[in-house]
């Protein structure tokens, strides 16, 4: 076998790696390994210089393998891969070994075990480049045409922008109208335009499109294909129940949110006057005046905020919801817009009406909200007082803990987002769903709508909580990223795919059940017998069904099984 040359790189990464690793003595430690041509350090392997620098070597000295020793492939795969093609390198001649989050930040309290697992990663690394063959990605034909999940704002605005660059587009949607939590509201921060008539703008545009196909009362059943020309089958629910099946090359869901539900009980839910937010929403937007509860004045309003978010270790909704705290304030202004005189009391863990709701926050204090802060530990408790009022009672953090008794017409519960129940949909798209129940992107500043379902994206808020504005920019940046696949006519696949090896296949069908997207099927016709079939433009490169063959059949391309026992040699190896 000829000889390769291997470039290696390892990256202080401005100090995470190299204040916890002597990458200096990685580097020495490898630049005499077999194969090994060139081994250097970089304080940012990523910069433009770092990048020139890898790019020069590879042309001056005839690379045909690179090892970087940086952060996580997450981040910077597509960027070094970048740096290997335009200097001539196949991409796939390229590893990522992760010495950081694997390594330094895991490890910070040992720098010579840090440093010594580090050189065992790194020497993992220069065996598996040595057995990387060149790879070129598989090529499909797109259908020019897309499928919007989901018709709230962040769909209909998407489905609109698909529209415009020319491409068809099938918009469905589980309701029976479009618009979801939007076509409810009035006045929304933070230019208090309605929502309604937002919906209502949004709905009539996209009918104006002939190139749009709205669907209401309608879900997705059933996903079958791959990439570019994907078969969905589409079922109809009302007066006249239908399945249909559509060809689409692309698929952007925007499914959104479900409002957190207190339970009986939870700050004083259940209890006459204890409203959620969306409700106390709904009846500032229904007023024609004076706000009122049962025929009686509104005139002091307590907020609890966090109901349903920042639930802690034991919780299932650890996260900020985000949105909360900037719509409560937005609701309380809106009171004071027709009640000046009203009362308003605000009791929070942490007020975050980010960026340039900050205003909102100033205001709502300059009109006279009070603002009382809470520890977590200590949550305010709501109860019913002797002259049927409610009284919520808090111990305030900003008066020295001191102990305040707060009557109150109505008690409003600031509730978070939570995910939207969608079983279905998961199953049938193989969505990725996160910890918070979220569906999740690829990585959330590189790759921020896109799935690992090729050709699926994510915009609004069935990614994460977002307001209104985030949501529909969301959804135009899934329209960018369909655009960018589906214009062209054709796309390229990753190639680091599994295939099966006929010689060894017994069709026993382990891997069948195995895959998650199948992309695995029987075939007939290898010497008069049938076998596992791999297919390229479904598989995704998991790696699941490898292990599970007992005849060692199926090979993941830049993952064999003869590189994985590469790197554990070269794991293995004993640390001079």
């Amino acid at each position: 076998m000829n000889r390769r040359k291997i470039g290696v790189y390892v990256c202080h990464c401005g100090g995470n790696i190299s204040d916890y690793v002597d990458v200096e003595k990685v580097v020495d430690a490898v630049k005499d390994e077999e194969d090994v041509v060139v081994a250097r350090t970089a304080m940012f392997t990523c910069s433009d210089a770092t990048q020139q620098e890898i790019y020069d070597d590879i042309r001056e000295l005839g690379l045909d393998g690179l090892v970087v020793a940086s952060c996580s492939p997450k981040l910077h795969t597509f960027t070094f891969r970048g740096v290997a093609k335009r200097a001539g390198l196949n991409p796939f001649q390229y590893t990522q070994v992760n010495v950081r989050e694997q390594c330094s930040w895991a490890h910070t309290d040992d720098r010579q075990g840090a440093t010594e697992k580090a050189l065992r990663l790194v020497r993992a690394g220069i065996a598996r480049t040595r057995l990387l063959r060149p790879l070129e990605p598989t090529v499909v034909e797109t259908v020019p045409k897309t499928l919007v999940i989901g018709a709230g704002i962040a769909g209909l605005r998407a489905a609109i922008g698909l529209a415009d660059i020319g491409l068809s587009v099938v918009v469905v949607e589980r309701e029976a109208e479009v618009g979801g939590w939007v076509k409810d509201f009035g006045p929304m921060y933070p230019r208090d335009k309605e929502g309604r008539e937002l919906v209502r703008q949004l709905e009539a545009k996209v009918r104006q499109r002939e190139n749009i196909a709205l669907f209401t009362s309608a879900e997705v059943v059933r996903k079958a294909g791959s990439f570019g020309d994907y078969v969905v089958d589409i079922k109809t629910h009302g007066k006249s129940s239908m399945t249909m099946q559509i060809h689409v090359g692309s698929i952007t869901v925007a499914t959104g949110f479900d409002s957190y539900q207190p339970e009986e009980g939870e700050y004083g839910y259940g209890i006459d006057g204890v409203v959620t937010l969306p409700e106390y929403k709904k009846m500032l937007d229904a007023a024609e005046g004076s706000l009122e509860y049962h025929g009686r004045p509104v005139k002091d309003v307590a907020y609890i905020y966090c109901v349903g978010s920042r639930q802690g270790d034991d919780g299932p909704h650890q996260y900020c919801s985000r949105f909360c705290c900037s719509a409560a304030v937005h609701s309380a202004l809106e009171l004071y817009t027709r009640d000046p005189s009203a009362r308003q009391f605000h009791l929070y863990r942490d007020m975050r009406t980010y960026g340039r709701y900050e205003l909102m926050y100033r205001e709502s204090r300059e009109k006279g909200s009070t603002y009382l802060k809470f520890a977590e530990d200590e949550p305010p408790a709501v109860r019913k007082g002797a002259d049927g009022r409610l009284v919520v009672t808090i111990r305030d953090q900003l008066t020295g803990q001191k102990e305040v008794e707060i009557p109150a017409d109505l008690v409003v519960l600031v509730t978070g987002m939570v995910p939207r129940e969608n079983d279905a949909l998961v199953g049938a798209l193989k969505l990725p769903v996160g910890r918070d129940g979220f569906f999740n992107e690829i990585h959330p500043k590189l790759r921020p709508v896109e799935t690992v379902v090729d050709g699926v994206t994510i915009c609004g808020a069935c990614q994460f909580p977002k307001n209104a504005s985030e949501s529909v920019a969301s959804g135009l940046a899934a329209v960018t990223q369909s655009a960018a696949m589906l214009k062209q006519g054709r796309a390229e696949l990753d190639p680091q795919v599994a295939s099966v090896d006929p010689q060894l296949c017994t069709d026993c069908g382990v891997c069948y059940a195995t895959c998650p997207y199948d992309a695995i099927s029987p075939q007939e016709g290898h010497e008069g017998r049938r076998v596992a079939v791999i297919d390229p433009a479904t598989c995704k490169g998991c790696g699941g069904c490898a292990p599970v063959c007992p005849e060692r059949a199926i090979n993941l391309e830049g993952y064999t099984q003869a590189q994985i026992k590469a790197m554990i040699e070269g794991l293995a190896r004993e640390v001079v």
